[in-house]
């Protein structure tokens, strides 16, 4: 069992910044492939990004390519997602999920943190 606690969400006027955590506990992220997801009101939710513990490898969303930043702190158990230049279109709860067996199953999810970000 993975339990996951993300925090950081906010209030943010476009082309401000914000920093994500999850937290993990249960299990080392050492060895986990751990992911972002958001959801707006009324969409569905959408891959944001994604850390590969195998091959050290970060994947992002065409959306959010060159402004967020997945990154991850073994000795604290936490997985960052680093939003820079934030638009209103990044507007969404967001949730860390883990994924333990490497195939893009998410089976571990978080409660999520809001980001609003105001134009």
């Amino acid at each position: 069992q993975v339990q996951l606690v993300e925090s950081g969400g906010g209030l943010v006027q476009a082309g401000g910044s914000l920093r994500l955590s999850c937290s993990a506990s249960g299990r080392t992220i050492s060895r986990l492939d751990m992911g972002w997801f958001r959801q707006a009101p009324g969409k569905e939710r959408e891959f944001v990004a994604r850390f590969r513990w195998s091959s050290l490898s970060k994947y992002y969303a065409d959306s959010v390519k060159g402004r967020f930043t997945i990154s991850r702190d073994i000795a604290k158990n936490t997985v960052y997602l680093q939003m820079n230049n934030l638009k209103p279109d990044d507007t969404a709860l967001y949730y860390c999920a883990a994924d333990p067996s490497g195939d893009s199953q998410y089976d571990y999810w978080g409660q999520g943190t809001q980001v609003t970000v105001s134009s």
